[in-house]
């Protein structure tokens, strides 16, 4: 049976590993250096059961920032299992880390295409338009152009193998078939509701909000970037709701056709291993999503 709350099923691959998200909880499961499979279930806060959750716009930022608060966590865990908790990433590293990837991402998905899209104006005699047209196309090239090259690193493989094993869980789910790794191998790697969908979808969105932009300085230009991000995402993220509400029609699944090309490039077929991991991960999620009966 299909059920109506489906959207809201998430999932996050991890370092050997996946995590499940749910409506009430989040459960990730891990391999272990030991070959078993290590769960860890913890209660979503309550921000997803808030007014918050429900405003257009401003529950978009909410969901990413708490979503992305939940995937660093579980690649911590994960990080610290696979190290035998040996050498614990934590505290203080873990916000430096962090701090320093979200600089990282900012500053070469957003910044960089900015900077070289006011050079093409100021020594190529190029108009505004037509700089903010070339500063989209080169936002699009670098952010394909990185997953493509991180997807050749091995560690890297078998993360996207997760991250497929994540997918065909889900699928088979929506399908009302059996949970099994032979029964979920025959699913597709691709789904709509991914992470990799809200990346191009904020690009294809800031290219087309940057168009309208009149001429600005360098500074304006980079500022004006950081300062929309928080607006774009919130768009790209009503849009994929938007999508996900109304994948069957014709329509919608051209639409989000570009996403799941994308996705070839952040997915891989898993092994039966994996499998197994992501579809424990996932019944973990939805034993803790099910009221619990008295006895």
């Amino acid at each position: 049976m299909k059920s109506s709350n489906l959207p809201t099923y998430g999932g996050q691959a991890v370092i050997e590993g996946v995590m499940m998200r749910g409506r009430q909880t989040c459960a990730i499961a891990m391999r272990a250096p030991d070959r078993n499979i290590v769960i860890h279930e913890q209660p979503l806060g309550g921000i997803y059961k808030s007014r918050i959750a429900n405003i257009p716009f401003l529950r978009g930022l909410v969901m990413l920032w708490d979503a992305m608060g939940l995937g660093i966590r579980a690649l911590t865990i994960s990080a610290n299992l696979q190290n035998n908790e040996e050498e614990k990433i934590e505290g203080g590293s873990l916000v430096i880390s962090v701090i320093i990837a979200l600089v990282f991402a900012i500053s070469l998905f957003f910044l960089l295409p900015a900077a070289v899209g006011q050079l093409t104006e100021d020594y190529l005699g190029w108009s505004t338009w037509w700089g903010n047209i070339f500063e989209g196309i080169a936002r699009l090239i670098i952010v394909i152009g990185y997953i493509y090259l991180v997807g050749r690193i091995p560690d890297i493989q078998r993360v996207f193998a997760y991250h497929g094993a994540e997918h065909k869980t889900i699928n088979a789910f929506e399908a009302g078939d059996e949970l099994t790794p032979e029964e979920v191998s025959k699913y597709s790697v691709l789904h709509p509701r991914c992470g990799t969908a809200f990346l191009l979808t904020l690009v294809f969105i800031s290219i087309v909000v940057f168009a309208l932009i009149g001429p600005l300085s360098m500074h304006l230009r980079l500022a004006s970037r950081l300062i929309l991000l928080p607006l774009l995402a919130g768009v790209a993220y009503e849009y994929l709701r938007w999508t996900a509400n109304k994948i069957h029609s014709p329509l919608v699944r051209l639409l989000v056709w570009p996403n799941l090309a994308l996705q070839k490039l952040t997915t891989r077929e898993p092994s039966n291993d994996m499998l197994e991991v992501s579809i424990a991960a996932f019944n973990a999620m939805r034993s803790g999503e099910e009221p619990i009966n008295p006895v």
